[in-house]
């Protein structure tokens, strides 16, 4: 069974006109439940995350901030929204997800968590609709914990993971790898271990050709013995916030090309929903659930 971890709290309760589209959250868990998906996988509820998982990734001031649903102003205006009780609640119990999702990973090859992605967020602040880096934490306490000694991040969410690079970077044991738009937030990159910039516009093939180049090059350099997948569906030619051009179809042929490579080298795989901004969420909500149709079909 494929193993997904899901809090209700994943969704903070913004408007509907807020630019944050937060309903997604329970609008993919419809779509799950509509599908059959969840009949059909083991359902895991996170709990709040121990402050000094954290902490091993972030900065333990800014932690403290974060527990205390008490952040810089400055800090928030980076974010991009207030970090209320309930928008700092969602981000620890996203986290701690995709922790237990990764833990999951190790026992039974492949997890999902149906929030996570937050990619922009830094060891010292958030930034960009990211409170805190929830694969850059995961990835840390994995390998502090021994359960893994080189971990491969795939960031195929359409902005650059500058966070996850900046958070990572002192780390031979993690290679990142992040395909993104070439103009496309933020104005600034990070470097990551292989940078993939796409012109506006790049289409499903144009996009899956890259994608595979990337994994190709990436594997020649670094050998993995877990993955982290950020699927972002910002990627599409209807997101708001995305400028490049893949349909449905493309997105799915990516989820599936990803998670099927390394399923057949036996590599753990955790994946996490990334960025997606639509304003129509029940299209939106189904693009993400091309990500759990994909892990089912090899679960």
């Amino acid at each position: 069974m494929l193993t997904i971890a899901h809090h209700p709290a994943y969704d903070a309760g913004f408007p509907p006109d807020h630019r944050f589209p937060m309903r997604k959250y329970s609008a993919l868990m419809d779509v799950l439940a509509r599908d059959g998906v969840l009949e059909r996988a083991r359902l895991i509820t996170p709990s709040m995350p121990d402050a000094d998982v954290l902490s091993a990734a972030h900065d333990t001031a800014y932690v403290a901030q974060v527990f205390a649903a008490a952040i810089d102003p400055a800090i928030e205006k980076m974010i991009g929204f207030p970090v209320t009780r309930a928008v700092a609640d969602r981000a620890l119990l996203a986290t701690s997800g995709t922790v237990m999702a990764a833990e999951a990973a190790l026992t039974h090859g492949l997890a999902l968590n149906t929030a996570g992605g937050s990619h922009h967020a830094r060891r010292a602040h958030g930034a960009g609709f990211c409170t805190l880096n929830d694969v850059a934490i995961a990835a840390r306490h994995l390998i502090a914990t021994g359960r893994a000694s080189s971990v491969l991040i795939v960031d195929c969410d359409v902005h650059q993971g500058d966070g996850t690079a900046e958070m990572l970077g002192d780390l031979e044991a993690v290679f990142t790898l992040s395909l993104h738009g070439a103009g496309n937030y933020p104005p600034v990159k990070e470097r990551s271990s292989l940078d993939v910039a796409l012109p506006d516009g790049a289409d499903d093939a144009t996009y899956l050709a890259a994608l595979e180049a990337a994994l190709d090059a990436a594997l020649q350099r670094f050998r993995p013995d877990f993955v982290f997948y950020n699927a972002g569906v910002d990627v599409h030619a209807d997101d708001r916030l995305g400028r490049l051009a893949l349909s449905d179809d493309g997105i799915a042929a990516r989820d599936t090309h990803v998670l099927s490579r390394f399923v057949r080298m036996g590599v753990p795989l955790c994946g996490v929903i990334g960025g997606g901004y639509s304003r129509d969420i029940d299209a939106l909500a189904a693009r993400h659930a091309l990500l759990f149709r994909a892990a089912l079909g090899l679960a």
